[in-house]
């Protein structure tokens, strides 16, 4: 079996624990720097637990030694010092983070790794399998003139003001929310502003909004620049949630204060594992000298896996990361540096065992 480093033991974390550990083909070690995480992922998934301080980092050189791949699901904010605990321990590296800076950081690494070892931030759904569905419509085209990718991580039963629930890591959805995205408008690179971009639309009979967050994009502004007049990425809300938000961290000015804004939303706002995620893209260009659109839309509710319930944000992020590394030890991915999402065949993705929870969608 693959030894593999997990970092986190929280909602995500248990999700890729249990993913992992139940294919056969891993000895999972997790790590995390709270005793009661431990305690209770223990309880779900039998795998090896050590309490551990990932500031330190020859503390994660230790629990990365004969690690053949280390995985973070940890705070954005924890992951450069990780990756370089990686390339330093000739571990292949891997993690969910949706943080533009982040992901820079990681990449500035990427020279420095061994022979087959890659450095592949993002591995989630979005960033993640949000750009490996986008590439896979890209790579249909002529020539292309605008591509848009939505994803929501929704409440099936919305019944509060902000029509949410909490379903993953509340720093990185306040992340999202205030700082700046990246986008290509009119064939320029640019920056634009979280929450703007405000547009409606229908999918399966429900009405939803979507507007711009940060980091959903990972690589592809740069993969894309000079090939595509519009490129953006916004994610899917029930109408009026916007509205709610924009009042919250500019009208009260919350997007100043984050550690105060986190404790309200983890105070007021319930966790839900009764949830459903949402990816819709759309491409447009020439394709045999007519202007095509070709459009991809899913729908994936929580389930049971293996021998638990999980959340859809759960299991589609878990099953990202998890389809990476099954994908990286078969050799289907670029053998060495800074791998991005769009390098993944959407056809190796969606017949992995990991990947086919992609599979299942009611649109």
């Amino acid at each position: 079996m693959t030894p593999v480093l997990l970092l986190g033991a929280g909602k995500i974390g248990r999700a890729i624990a249990s993913l992992l550990h139940h294919s056969g083909s891993y000895s999972v070690l997790v790590a995390d720097n709270d005793p009661a995480a431990l305690e209770k992922l223990g309880t779900m998934v039998p795998v090896h637990t050590e309490l551990v301080d990932a500031s330190n980092a020859e503390s994660l050189r230790s629990l990365m030694k004969d690690r053949r791949v280390v995985i973070s699901a940890l705070v954005y904010s924890a992951n450069p010092l990780v990756a370089a605990a990686a390339v330093e321990t000739e571990t292949s590296y891997f993690d969910l983070t949706e943080d533009v800076a982040t992901t820079r950081a990681v990449r500035q690494l990427a020279d420095r790794c061994a022979a087959g070892r890659i450095l592949m931030p993002q591995c989630g759904l979005a960033p993640g399998f949000i750009s490996v569905i986008a590439g896979h419509l890209i790579r249909q085209f002529d020539s292309l003139d605008a591509v848009h990718m939505r994803v929501g991580a929704l409440p099936q039963f919305p019944s509060n003001s902000l029509k949410y629930n909490l379903t993953w890591s509340t720093d990185g959805l306040i992340n999202e929310y205030c700082n700046p995205c990246e986008a290509i408008h009119d064939g320029e690179l640019r920056e634009v502003l979280p929450l703007e971009g405000l547009e409606e639309f229908s999918l399966d009979g429900v009405r939803y909004e979507a507007f711009n967050t940060s980091g959903g994009l990972g690589t592809l502004c740069e993969t894309m620049q000079g090939r595509v007049r519009e490129l953006n990425y916004r994610t899917i809300r029930y109408v009026g949630h916007r509205d709610l938000m924009e009042f919250l961290l500019r009208g009260l000015r919350l997007s100043e204060r984050r550690a105060l804004l986190k404790d309200i939303l983890e105070n007021a706002i319930p966790v839900t594992w009764q949830d459903v995620v949402i990816t819709f893209v759309n491409v447009s260009g020439m394709m045999n000298g007519q202007f095509v659109q070709l459009n991809d839309a899913r729908k994936i509710y929580h389930q049971h896996s293996g021998d638990r319930h999980w959340s859809a944000i759960q299991l589609t992020t878990a099953a990202g990361v998890c389809a990476a590394v099954d994908l990286h030890l078969a050799g289907k991915l670029p053998s060495q540096g800074f791998v991005r999402q769009e390098d993944i065949a959407f056809e190796d993705f969606i017949s992995n065992r990991f990947g086919r929870i992609f599979e299942t969608r009611d649109v």
